[in-house]
């Protein structure tokens, strides 16, 4: 469609918004009040908020990054130290963590490269392979047969258990 240019053909009609007109010389208490607003508390709360945004943007921090200081094993704990027992499992709980996306991401690694060599996998994907074993072998060792509940002193308990059965076995070897 066309645009018309003949703005007398399609006048627009008047608005029925009475324009005011000020009768008055005293000042709408309206607009004072805006401006007392703006002024008293708008105004501070802005520079603040802008203020705390440039301190923030000087000290980027991404949670995603958040590094934790290593606190002593479970092991290491005196026998009354709450807190460092609270501490050590944490700290487990998020080893178990970083092991499981260790083991996650070698597998996607054989997955990627089994697809990406085909039939050659076998030849061309023996690293990743033994990979793979060597991760799986060192999470099964510290985590496996813990299950959903597993926690730190049953992990540490596990890992003495092995470490007697492997002294027993080098003993009757010798």
């Amino acid at each position: 469609m066309p645009e018309d240019k003949d703005w007398e053909a399609y006048k627009v009609p008047p608005t029925r918004t009475p324009v005011s007109e000020r009768i008055t010389s005293v000042p709408n208490p309206i607009t004072f009040f805006q401006t007392v607003f703006n002024y008293v508390v708008d105004t501070p709360v802005t520079f603040v908020r802008e203020w705390i945004e440039r301190q923030q943007a000087k000290n980027k921090s991404y949670y995603y990054h958040q590094k934790f200081r290593r606190v002593p094993d479970l092991s290491e704990c005196l026998e009354d130290d709450y807190l460092c027992f609270f501490e050590a499992e944490a700290q487990w709980r998020r080893d178990r963590l970083v092991d499981t996306e260790i083991v996650e991401i070698v597998r996607e690694r054989l997955g990627a490269c089994k697809q990406r060599e085909g039939p050659n996998e076998f030849q061309n994907c023996a690293k990743e392979r033994e990979l793979l074993a060597q991760v799986t072998k060192a999470y099964q060792d510290r985590y496996g047969d813990l299950g959903v509940h597993g926690n730190a002193r049953t992990c540490l308990m596990k890992q003495k258990h092995r470490m007697m059965e492997e002294r027993k076995a080098q003993a009757e070897a010798s």
